[in-house]
């Protein structure tokens, strides 16, 4: 027995010395801190804090807006800033409307940036199959060259699209906006579908084709069910490019009852008295800036499971 116990004594010494220290389940702490599943989770929990702090800093442009719009004029220029309105004046919204048309550019946006994303879906879906299904001379030339025009800016083709607008007496009107998109969309739209369909097994047209389903009918009811995801995708983008489109409509609109929200917000800060009135009325544009970015943030939200799954499926293959 005192052997047992001079035996135990020393072995607990030898532990003490070389200090491995063990819990009850037998793993010591070091083991803990060096296992494969600590080191993931605390990988993501860095991932997850760079990624709300991120979100944070992108987000606060738009949280501020937000409690701008709500607060009264003189409250914007106090300093220190202050985060919060003191009462929340949810009458500016109202009061925007009642300085200009916005119900009126609101809807011109929205009809121009509907019609223009119907054609440039439609056209790109079917620019992109035949460039991935159809075997025909100079196919991949053409493609390149469509894809070369996407290093070409708006401004370089602006001037000669005037002048051919004024040409055909199109200006001021919604044509020279909703028209070109019924040719192609745009270079982008285009590769997108293109890749999505050349992801698609190319068995599938042929046993349509033996069922007799020719080239439409095919694209119309077996690719096009098939591209939900890339095809909302392509929506979505167009139609957030045509909503916050200013350029062209500022160019080829000149009646203030046609003007898109884009160049409506531009008008609304010249009108309301920015410079005369002794109260700044940036507490309005506030308001009207979230009026115009709420559908925008609303269709994205709505939308953004098919919008990853698009373009993550869209460049499947090259």
């Amino acid at each position: 027995m005192g052997l047992l116990r001079r035996g135990g004594g020393l072995m607990a010494g030898e532990a003490i010395a070389t200090g491995r220290k063990q819990t009850r389940s037998g793993i010591s702490p070091a083991g803990v801190f060096q296992s494969a599943s600590f080191q993931r989770a605390v990988g993501r929990g860095i991932l997850y804090l760079i990624a709300v702090s991120s979100s944070a800093v992108f987000m606060f442009p738009f949280v501020w807006t937000v409690l701008s719009s709500l607060k009264r004029g003189g409250e914007l220029f106090r300093f220190p800033p202050t985060w919060l309105p003191e009462v929340p004046q949810f009458q500016n919204y109202p009061k925007v409307f009642e300085i200009v048309s916005w119900a009126t550019w609101t809807w011109n946006s929205t009809f121009v940036a509907i019609v223009s994303t119907f054609g440039a879906v439609l056209t790109a879906a079917l620019v992109g199959y035949s460039f991935a299904r159809f075997r025909y001379p100079a196919r991949d030339v053409l493609f390149i060259i469509t894809l070369s025009t996407m290093m070409l800016p708006v401004e370089v083709t602006l001037i000669p699209l005037y002048l051919m607008f004024a040409k055909i007496g199109w200006l001021d009107s919604y044509r020279p906006l909703i028209i070109p998109s019924f040719f192609g969309g745009s270079a982008f739209l285009i590769f997108l579908m293109r890749q999505f369909f050349m992801s698609i097994p190319i068995d599938l047209d042929e046993a349509a084709r033996i069922d007799g389903a020719n080239y439409l009918r095919i694209f119309w009811q077996i690719l096009m069910p098939l591209s939900i995801p890339v095809t909302a995708t392509a929506a979505v983008l167009t139609f957030m490019a045509q909503w916050n489109e200013f350029l062209q409509p500022f160019i080829f609109l000149n009646t203030k009852s046609k003007y898109t929200l884009a160049i409506g917000i531009r008008y609304f800060q010249a009108v309301a008295g920015f410079a005369d009135d002794t109260e700044p009325k940036y507490h309005l544009l506030m308001a009207a800036s979230v009026m115009m970015t709420a559908p925008i943030i609303v269709i994205f939200f709505l939308a953004q499971r098919y919008l990853v799954q698009g373009i993550v499926m869209s460049g499947i293959k090259g």
